[in-house]
């Protein structure tokens, strides 16, 4: 775990003020930078050590056979990997030629900074070579949110005491050597040298390539140019080969006296689009990024994240360490989605290789409610390529014998890439997250041409597998059987009610939008006994309750199941995945992650408040937490039925995962659901934030922990300001056409165009702490903060 003191908290900006070689893996994922559709690990800029040298294109990836010890009909014949594109960010520097490796030598200064509101990341050094030259480095790079192709990097080098050699190198590197792969199930296929060689471009000041993945067939363009600022006698180079390319400055340096390097890193592919196509599109990417300068690119990067945190921000009070990392976490789901652009928002975004640079159910249950509030277009892209991707998933859907569309449970290009059937293709439930998040957005931000595109086609798609999948028994209850639900310690069970409840809204969803557009709907062959049918089946869905209990089944029978026994299990049992076989989990009642709980919050409208309570309660003493998906839920539930002090170290484990590295995987790339859990956490828990069937409406209430609680939501054009403090709620509506009407606590509240309307919070009767599996309760957040450093003035100077 990375300790607290390694990343003080500071409001606007992530620091690392000493290089540590150990936690070199989970930098490289918190250093990140991205766009959605290039992104570049932290790696150190001379590239050496580092723990995975990260290229990443969205989507560029490449195929390989997915071998099974007994196959059956059905079952995916290939996975689909990510793989490192050319690394363009390498820049190595030789001082007396010597070269600059922080593992040699002496490295007194080394600072890096993430800056939340400039969109960069800095890095300051001083470094004395093994023979005795002092020199200081700093280095700044971004990854344009503007300039959907365009990275950059300004690198100065300045001697200290000496008058010095200096020769730099900057680099285009194709096909990497990667390190060895991990025996973890949730990290990546090891593919080594994708890719195969096709055209080399030199020009006076930079280089491009242009490659080709060997099996999957897409053409990926690379290149770089230079501008450098130094001394007139400086001389500059240019060399390349099939899968390395260099541009050199060489020059003496004077104390005081520096040579700028600022270097814009170009990227294009394509599955179809010819090689002079890729090519040329890469030279023309440059082109723009040189005509923008690199005061241009900053000043574009700051003029979005400033309209960004108009309307994203969260302010807290009381704790900085989530203040921090609820910032942390708003920005880096910007980075994995603002110019995706029709592409996938993977699991980990473009920060790493773990879950093979998948997407999952993730996106559109987790990312996509934090954009659709925050970033809508970026959430209405995520679902654009959803749809592109129809085709396929009604060609699956066909395989497995159903009517309709069968999205994967893990995916890059929409083809199932999961060879574990009972939690991939059983795991029908991401229809219904998907259809979940259309109506979510639909709702938020009507467009009728969306709506016509998109909207309905998947709608329409996933309802008809729903009706397929499930059937009406003799007591004309319409069941779901055979699936599986978040929970993947419980795989193919009879009505999952997470399945069931979320299937009734994309039934009846579909059916309204096939009302409110029939004549998209005929063009979709939609009939109306066929509507008429969704309406049948929504109305007769069974949903499992256990009546000695007082608790709803997470499926039919769960209740009925063994419990497993904790005390058998060897120390450190977590995650279970790795130290039992799925075979007895399966026979348990033990929950990986939220489940029965998620559906609480997400159907929220399908409970009564004490059905709600009896049911956390129970499914508390059985969920193990081994998925980072599960903290922010749990906090969200714990938050709405009265445990205050349980959600806020709910909160903080969702808000912490990566920057403390909770589940010692942050190495393998960031976890975007979690970081999108801690808005959610924040937003849906403390301020009670739900949206049902198009009304907005609010619980706020805070832990003893925190004093207050500010966040903006983006509604049809609008912006809504909530501001909480432990007496009252502050409502605000900005940039509003009309009025807007919301509620508080059950109170229904009309809200005008720049006018503030106050409501008081009701009292929170406390309720005793529910327990939690052998060493799976949460850490106590004031144990947390008593052990946290003092904030600096969040100045993102890495100088300072």
């Amino acid at each position: 775990m990375i300790k607290q003191g390694a990343y003080p908290p500071e409001p606007w900006c992530l620091r690392e003020t000493h290089l540590d070689l150990e936690l070199l893996a989970q930098s490289e994922s918190l250093f990140a930078l991205s766009n959605g559709h290039l992104g570049l690990r932290g790696n150190l800029d001379e590239g050496e050590p580092h723990s995975l040298p990260g290229t990443y294109l969205n989507s560029v990836h490449e195929r390989h056979p997915l071998p099974y010890a007994e196959a059956g009909y059905g079952y995916p014949d290939y996975g689909e990997t990510v793989v490192d594109a050319p690394n363009g960010k390498l820049i190595r520097l030789l001082v007396d030629d010597e070269p600059f490796d922080v593992r040699y030598g002496e490295l007194s200064e080394h600072r890096r900074v993430l800056d939340l509101r400039r969109g960069v990341l800095d890095r300051a050094v001083r470094w004395q070579s093994p023979s005795g030259v002092e020199i200081r480095v700093r280095s700044t790079r971004l990854v344009s949110l503007t300039q959907r192709a365009i990275a950059a990097i300004r690198y100065e080098v300045e001697p200290v005491s000496d008058r010095v050699a200096v020769v730099v190198q900057s680099e285009l590197v194709a096909n990497e050597t990667l390190p060895p792969p991990a025996s973890d199930p949730r990290a990546a296929a090891a593919l080594s040298a994708p890719f195969e060689a096709l055209d080399v471009q030199t020009t006076a000041a930079g280089l491009s390539f242009v490659h080709e993945t060997r099996l999957s067939k897409l053409r990926v363009a690379s290149g770089i140019d230079h501008e450098v600022d130094g001394p007139s006698d400086m001389s500059c180079a240019v060399d390349a080969a099939e899968d390395l390319g260099r541009f050199t400055v060489t020059c003496r340096l004077d104390p005081g006296r520096t040579l700028q390097l600022t270097k814009y890193l170009a990227y294009g592919w394509s599955g179809q689009r010819s090689l002079p196509a890729v090519r040329d599109q890469v030279a023309a990417a440059l082109a723009a990024a040189r005509q923008s300068g690199w005061d241009g690119l900053l000043a574009e990067q700051r003029e979005l994240l400033d309209r960004f945190w108009e309307g994203a921000d969260v302010r807290l009070e009381g704790d900085e360490e989530i203040q921090q990392a609820v910032r942390f976490a708003l920005f880096q789901l910007l980075q994995a989605s603002a110019r995706a652009e029709r592409r996938p928002i993977p699991a980990k975004g473009l920060t790493g290789t773990g879950y093979d640079g998948h997407c999952f159910w993730d996106t559109e249950s987790f990312v996509l409610p934090v954009l659709t509030y925050c970033a809508p277009q970026a959430a209405a892209d995520a679902l654009r390529w959803r749809a592109d991707t129809l085709p396929v998933a009604t060609e699956h859907a066909r395989a497995l014998g159903f009517s309709g569309a069968a999205f994967p449970w893990r995916t890059i290009t929409g083809r199932e890439c999961s060879a574990y059937w009972p939690a991939g293709t059983a795991a029908f439930h991401v229809n219904a997250d998907i259809a979940d998040a259309v109506v979510r957005l639909s709702n938020a931000h009507p467009d009728p041409d969306f709506d016509r595109r998109v909207g309905l086609p998947l709608l329409v798609g996933t309802a008809r597998l729903w009706r397929c999948l499930g059937h009406m028994d003799r007591d004309g209850e319409f069941r779901i059987d055979g699936v599986t639900g978040p929970d993947e310690y419980s795989a193919v069970a009879d009505n999952n009610v997470y399945t069931n409840l979320m299937a009734q809204q994309n039934l009846l969803a579909a059916a309204d939008a096939a009302a409110a557009d029939l004549q998209t709907a005929t063009e979709l062959g939609v009939s109306d006994a066929e509507v008429e049918s969704w309406r049948e089946a929504a109305s007769a869905m069974y949903v499992p309750r256990d009546r000695a209990l007082g608790v709803h089944q997470q499926a039919e029978n769960f209740t009925r199941h063994a419990r497993l026994d904790f005390g058998v299990l060897p120390p450190d049992p977590y995650p279970l995945l790795l130290h039992m076989p799925y075979v007895d989990l399966y026979r348990k009642q033990v929950v990986k992650q939220a489940d029965l709980v998620l559906a609480m919050h997400l159907r929220g409208d399908a409970f009564t408040a004490e059905e709600k309570r009896r049911n956390f309660d129970y499914y508390e003493e059985l969920t193990v937490r081994d998925s980072s998906l599960s903290a922010c839920t749990q906090a969200v539930l714990a938050a709405e039925v009265g445990h205050l002090d349980l959600a806020l170290d709910y909160a903080a484990e969702a808000a912490l995962m990566d920057l403390r590295d909770l589940e010692s995987n942050t190495g393998n790339g960031l976890h975007m659901a979690a970081l999108a859990g801690t808005w959610i956490a924040l937003v849906a828990g403390f301020g009670g934030f739900r949206d049902h069937h198009g009304e907005l409406s609010f619980a706020p209430r805070l832990p003893a922990g925190l004093g207050g609680l500010a966040f903006t939501l983006r509604w049809r054009g609008a912006r809504l300001h909530v501001d909480i403090d432990p007496s009252r709620a502050a409502y605000t509506l900005r940039e509003a056409d009309g009025e807007l009407d919301v509620r508080h606590h059950g109170e229904k509240l009309r809200l005008e165009n720049g006018r503030t309307v106050l409501a008081p919070l009701p009292e929170i009767v406390p309720q005793p702490r529910p327990g939690q599996p052998p060493g799976r309760a949460p850490t106590l957040r004031e144990d947390r903060t008593a052990e946290a450093a003092p904030a600096t003035d969040g100045s993102a100077d890495p100088n300072q």
